[in-house]
């Protein structure tokens, strides 16, 4: 049997094909059979509000591609095009491994590993966010 394998923790809740589901009290483990689901754990969700930040904009696209909110091959032109403007901030050793995940990850399609690598730079951005100088 192959797929995705779907572990969840009690109560975690997935959006699966535009519907959020709740597991109960136990972990469970499901194997999504569906070649094309879109699947989704909210925990790694970024709400709208959310999205104030040039990373956080970034793995929203991808977030939206994971969920069929956004056309596949734009997600995929928009991603490239956001991971080399923050090429251009973020240029650090640490930074620049994440950004050639994010990169590998959306050549291969895979938005979710892209939006995974893209939430590792979200510490290190709020850091240099909060920075003032003084």
């Amino acid at each position: 049997m192959s797929g995705l394998i779907l572990k969840l923790q009690p109560r975690e809740r997935v959006l699966i094909n535009g519907t959020i589901i709740e597991n109960g009290d136990r972990r469970a483990r499901f194997n999504i059979l569906t070649a094309d689901a879109k699947v989704l754990r909210m925990k790694d969700a970024l709400h709208p509000n959310e999205v104030n930040s040039p990373v956080r904009r970034v793995a929203y696209i991808a977030q939206l591609a994971i969920i069929g909110d956004a056309d596949p091959k734009d997600a995929k032109r928009q991603l490239l095009n956001g991971i080399e403007s923050l090429s251009q901030i973020l240029t650090d050793h640490d930074s620049r491994v994440h950004l050639n995940k994010a990169t590998e990850a959306v050549i291969g399609d895979h938005f979710y590993n892209c939006m995974k690598a893209l939430r590792q730079l979200l510490p290190r951005e709020d850091r240099l966010l909060a920075y003032d100088g003084s």
